[in-house]
């Protein structure tokens, strides 16, 4: 009995001692920052822009009350500081409720900042703030502001910052000439040794003026708009270089972050007369040190369909259907081989090679550790092995263009 009465009394106490909603936040205390720019002043200080979420037009739509006007769906503020945490504090003399970061799911730096100062000082304030989460997306802004973009309208997605977001998601996985990166992959990268780091670009395309308006969103086809556009190559967490069309798909070919592309071969004399569409690849990389010098070694495999052919073939015959394999497999070489060019010409290793040799010859890694991007990744001698197999031709094996060719004779 004695046991018993304990243990109630025990739970009486804690019953008392425990606190209901102790860290409760209202909705209405709250203003939800979807985005984040991150621009560099003239005098050196940071200058954020907030991308606030207004709920009520979200969910209504952008709805006139009684004098038939209408609101945006999100609300833009602005503060400068000696460093984020200053410049965020001092916005908050402009808002009405507290800034709340839980929900920003894209990060913006322009591209001053990162090509003067780079991303390293941003990052570690991002990851030291317990509300920021480090897998928010961070993308770099093409040759504009980071204001610009968050500062922009966009039609179809009401917050532009799901309009970033699902861009990058769709546009990796159907071209493959961009890659959507989070803070904590860059933070992952910037640590590795001997790594250089990729992080996707995205530029307004248009007046930055007219792409804040709501008449930007009333057009059928908008005056102003956002676009991914390239791949910032980031040495030592600064911008060194952008990297567009075959280099870019290069580099995420040797990444293993394809997820779909196209790949167009010339056939019969035509340029770019059969598109080869990837359904499945696999890139690997293997490192050897021979003779004290590291030899990398990158092998992908490719299965796909034909996706369109604009002069007739026959792919009836096995040996055509090797032929379209073998100049696949040439074009897809050309780019990765285009790709470890210009990154060796940068001396920034974003294919991560140092780290396969770091990973599997660690020892003999530490005497290349210090100057792996200047003198022995320049140097490095890449073996690069392709395999390409056409799976399917669509819907009909013999070509439309043939039957038209043959009733025409």
């Amino acid at each position: 009995m004695k046991r018993k009465g304990f243990f109630l009394l025990l739970m009486m106490t804690i019953t008392i001692l425990l606190t209901s909603c102790w860290s409760k936040k209202e909705l209405t205390d709250l203003a939800i920052v979807a985005a984040l720019g991150v621009d560099k002043t003239k005098d050196g200080r940071y200058h954020i822009t907030l991308q606030i979420i207004n709920p009520g037009n979200v969910a209504g739509g952008m709805q006139g009350g009684g004098g038939g006007t209408q609101s945006p769906p999100i609300t833009i503020y602005s503060a400068s500081g000696d460093n984020i945490v200053e410049a965020s504090r001092r916005a908050s003399g402009r808002i009405s409720r507290r800034l709340y970061y839980a929900h920003t799911n894209l990060v913006v730096v322009g591209e001053k900042l990162a090509k003067e100062e780079g991303i390293n000082t941003l990052v570690d304030a991002f990851d030291r703030d317990p509300e920021f989460r480090n897998t928010s997306t961070l993308v770099i802004a093409n040759h504009s502001s980071a204001a610009d973009l968050v500062k922009t309208l966009t039609p179809v997605d009401k917050i532009p910052a799901n309009k970033v977001l699902k861009t990058l998601e769709f546009t990796e996985r159907q071209w493959g000439e961009n890659v959507k990166t989070s803070l904590q992959d860059v933070m992952k990268s910037l640590e590795s040794p001997g790594r250089g780091t990729v992080v996707s670009g995205f530029r307004l395309d248009g007046n930055p003026e007219q792409a804040q308006k709501l008449d930007n969103l009333q057009e059928s086809a908008p005056e102003a708009t956002l676009r991914a556009s390239g791949i910032a190559v980031l040495k030592q967490g600064k911008l060194v270089d952008w990297l567009y069309k075959e280099p870019a798909r290069g580099t995420v070919w040797i990444l293993d972050k394809i997820q779909g592309t196209d790949i167009n071969i010339n056939w019969a004399g035509k340029k770019e007369a059969i598109a080869y569409q990837t359904v499945r690849q696999k890139t690997s990389v293997s490192a050897q040190v021979k003779n004290g010098k590291p030899h990398i070694s990158v092998h992908t495999r490719v299965e796909g369909d034909i996706g369109d052919m604009e002069v007739p073939v026959d792919i009836t015959n096995p040996k055509v259907i090797t032929k379209i394999e073998q100049s696949v497999r040439k074009e897809i070489k050309k780019e990765l081989k285009t790709a470890i060019e210009r990154a060796q010409k940068n001396k920034t290793d974003i294919l991560g090679f140092g780290e396969v040799v770091h990973r599997t010859r660690p020892n003999q890694f530490k005497k290349f550790k210090t100057e792996w991007n200047d003198v022995y990744f320049p140097k490095l001698d890449v073996d690069i092995t392709v395999e390409a197999y056409v799976r399917r031709a669509g819907l009909r094996n013999k070509s439309f263009l043939s039957g038209v060719k043959e009733n025409q004779k």
